[in-house]
């Protein structure tokens, strides 16, 4: 089943245009890695996705609903849980009143958040500002998994972030994939993006130049739309 579908998408930035035509799609219960060199469009994708940032052209469907003219809340509403660029993790709230504040549904409790990432247990009576940058960015995709999303969206999910911990949240998203979470994934550390992924996007200037598997994902191509 097609989870999230995106067809020819358009969006500007007042008269600037960001995307030319981002064509995209996830199946239910795989993990796709949307891809590109920084300023190509990648965070706009996800922006217009969750409707931060209106399309001005194209579809977005959504568990075969059209959410291209709905608001972000109810984009979110609809099963769509996302772990945003910076973290942006409430600063003023303790790590478990972050968790609970996104509460919605059964599966996805403080107690499960806590078995996949057991540093935030530790940390569960700590303000979210006293964290450091990775355990912010475990408490911002607990807070994700809080919503019970079909689809969780990770933009830049271990920038910036020491080695042990990269291992760390990827540990996790291989966790998340066994148990047949839906994922769709912005990193530039390939080697760990590749493997874990079922399929790839790679955007150029805003539009969408490659789709196809890890493998089809030569590195001739990977150097062609990847490469510094």
């Amino acid at each position: 089943m097609t989870l999230l579908s995106i067809k020819g998408l358009e969006t500007f930035y007042g008269a600037s245009q960001a995307l030319f035509g981002v064509d995209l799609d996830v199946e239910e219960g795989e993990v796709v890695a949307l891809m590109g060199r920084n300023g190509m469009g990648k965070t706009t994708t996800i922006n217009s996705i969750f409707g931060l940032v209106r399309a001005r052209s194209g579809a977005i469907s959504f568990a075969s609903k059209q959410v291209t003219s709905l608001r972000p809340h109810k984009i979110a509403r609809l099963g769509l849980g996302l772990v945003p660029e910076g973290r942006r993790c409430f600063s003023n709230l303790t790590v478990l009143e972050n968790l609970l504040a996104a509460a919605r549904g059964n599966e996805w409790t403080v107690q499960k958040v806590g078995e996949l990432f057991p540093r935030l247990n530790e940390r569960r009576d700590q303000f979210a500002n006293t964290l450091s940058g990775g355990e912010q960015q475990m408490l911002a995709i607990g807070r994700a998994l809080m919503t019970n999303p079909s689809l969780l969206v990770l933009d830049e999910a271990t920038e910036g972030l020491a080695p042990v911990i990269r291992q760390d949240i990827w540990a996790a998203i291989r966790k998340l994939k066994a148990a047949g979470q839906s994922i769709l994934v912005v990193d530039k550390t390939l080697a760990e993006l590749l493997p874990v992924a079922d399929r790839c996007f790679v955007l150029e200037k805003g539009t969408t130049v490659f789709a196809g598997t890890p493998e089809q994902l030569t590195p001739a191509l990977q150097d062609r739309y990847l490469g510094v």
